[in-house]
């Protein structure tokens, strides 16, 4: 009977082409709109690595004295000064743990028409690359011995690799960043988490970084941080280990912990911390505070979607609804037009169920065709948001779950709108149009 209904559906929009043209590119406006707004919101809350967040924790320390205040609704900064970062980085019981910064650099290769370009360089620990899911192509991580000895090495990205050398597998060739040449001793696959969760502090939505050095770095070459660094006091910093020394807050720390013992291990590791370095003068507080947060838990508290991003979605979907409400007109008027011919199976033996019902599975056909005019639309509007918005590259895209999505909303809206016509034509009297015809 299904078939049946499809078919007589079908037979009835092309007897309408022109009405039947109407409805389905006004639910593909709505449905474009719709989904090109809830796409960007979905890939903006979705999880960026759900094999791992639940193990992966962002580590906060309340360094400030009492009476300071941070752009926190809890008051704890969102980074780690350097002397704190460098301690756990020596003296966490985890065996994974990473310390970073977001920094830059121009880069080139000695080799003729090479035109130096700015890239951000990831400053990190060498656990950076199996805690976030990075994969290697060619090589590995330096070892904890070059760390330690401050070598100068660097792990790129293939695609980095495919620019420079024209060929991924560019283990032992030399780039420079700046003026200091670094040994290529690993190349990673392509990487593009749709979040830079692991450092919102410098933008959620940026791309992630094509270059990776070790922490070690920082002190051995006075590098200077691309991102954010914030003080709450006022320090003499003329020197950069007076810089390095001071309470200035500029460092990411993420550790991953795997069990609760872990978990609390952790925490006394941190108290111990701060206990002792209250002693020393620091950490001027009567509760001493940090915050362990998960990467969903991290997201949510330093807000990455924006209040605004849900709003622009509601407003989505209103468009959606008013675009339906053109619809139930064009589709009252057309279903009054061919009353008479449910007059007629009525009359034949059909029954009020039967005329709503495929009524209903016309006006799903109809949901179906505008879904894919909708997905064509919403394409090229994340396109242009890709094209106008760069920060929006990552995240402005559709996926599997949202292509999917598309069709049940459209048909589920349209069914919903069809709902009263489909009631009016099943309450004909038969009746009334036989004796028309």
């Amino acid at each position: 009977m299904l078939v049946h209904y499809f078919d007589l559906a079908w037979r009835n929009i092309k007897l309408t082409p022109l009405i039947s043209l109407l409805m389905i590119i006004a639910i593909g406006i709505g449905i474009g709109v719709t989904m090109t707004s809830l796409s960007v919101y979905h890939m903006m809350s979705a999880d960026p690595i759900p094999q791992k967040s639940e193990q992966l924790y962002a580590v906060q320390l309340q360094t400030m004295d009492d009476g300071q205040t941070w752009n926190t609704h809890d008051d704890v900064p969102t980074q780690l000064t350097y002397q704190d970062a460098k301690y756990l980085m020596e003296n966490s019981p985890l065996t994974k743990r990473v310390a970073m910064m977001k920094s830059g650099a121009a880069v080139h290769i000695d080799k003729a028409g090479s035109t130096p370009f700015i890239q951000d360089v990831r400053i990190t620990g060498r656990d950076f690359f199996s805690m976030f899911g990075l994969s290697f192509l060619h090589g590995e991580v330096w070892t904890q011995a070059q760390s330690e000895q401050a070598a100068p090495v660097a792990v790129i990205s293939e695609d980095l690799a495919e620019r420079l050398f024209q060929r991924t597998d560019v283990l032992g060739e030399s780039i420079y960043l700046d003026e200091r040449s670094y040994e290529v001793i690993g190349v990673t696959q392509s990487w593009q988490p749709s979040l830079k969760f692991y450092d919102v502090n410098n933008g959620p939505f940026q791309r992630a970084e094509h270059i990776f050095i070790p922490f070690s770095h920082i002190e051995a070459y006075q590098l200077h941080s691309w991102g954010n660094t914030n003080a709450w006091k006022n320090e003499e910093t003329r020197s950069y280990a007076q810089f390095l020394n001071s309470e200035m807050i500029w460092l990411q720390f993420w550790v991953e912990i795997n069990s609760q013992s872990q978990l609390k291990s952790y925490q006394q590791l941190l108290m111990d911390h701060m206990f002792e370095q209250q002693k020393l003068g620091r950490f001027n507080r009567k509760e001493l505070d940090y915050n362990l947060k998960n990467v969903n838990e991290w997201l949510g508290y330093n807000q990455v979607v924006d209040p605004d991003n849900k709003i622009l979605v509601g407003l989505s979907f209103m468009f959606l609804a008013v675009c339906l409400a053109n619809i139930l007109g064009m589709l009252l008027a057309k279903f009054l037009k061919r009353a008479p011919d449910a007059g007629v199976r009525r009359a034949l033996g059909a029954s009020k169920r039967q005329i709503f019902y495929q009524h209903l599975v016309e006006v799903a056909l109809l949901g179906f065709l505008g879904s894919l005019v909708g997905i064509l639309l919403a394409q090229l509007g994340l396109i242009g948001i890709r094209e106008t918005m760069s920060i929006y590259v990552g995240i402005a895209k559709m996926d599997w779950m949202m292509l999917l999505i598309s069709p049940v909303i459209a048909i589920f809206a349209c069914m919903l709108a069809g709902l009263f016509p489909a009631w009016v034509v099943c309450k004909t009297s038969p009746a009334t149009h036989l004796k028309v015809q």
